[in-house]
């Protein structure tokens, strides 16, 4: 299978020069997504919010790479505050209860101070 770049409309990634995610030897690699809505480049000053939109751009990439959350085998969150995570923790498990990933969080500064969370996945394109 030949490599595959997937975008999604983000301004960051002309700017900085990378991709929502790639798609190279039946894995798909998801970038460090925030809560950022790619049609209107806006963000919600709310955790909780920014979390579910995370997912909802993940989803979209992994839509297009061929695949769901259920094809999830790792995910990394990255909070500048880890008091953010804990609330979040109910639209994460929505999304991963049941594949049960391999996770980890991480407590570190992100690139825009306005983001309050940062979502990576890696995935496997089923069959």
């Amino acid at each position: 299978m030949a490599r595959q770049t997937i975008l999604s409309g983000s301004t960051f990634e002309e700017q900085i020069g990378y991709a929502r995610a790639v798609v190279d030897g039946g894995r798909v690699y998801v970038s460090g997504t925030t809560g950022f809505d790619y049609s209107t480049m806006t963000i919600s000053d709310d955790v909780v919010e920014q979390a579910a939109q995370c997912l909802h751009n993940i989803e979209a990439a992994l839509t297009e790479a061929g695949c769901t959350f259920a094809d999830v085998v790792r995910v990394r969150y990255v909070l500048p505050s880890r008091a953010d995570f804990e609330p979040c923790w109910p639209v994460l498990r929505k999304a991963f209860a049941e594949v049960r990933p391999a996770a980890t969080m991480l407590e570190a500064g992100l690139a825009d101070p306005r983001m309050k969370i940062e979502i990576e996945v890696d995935a496997h394109l089923p069959g």
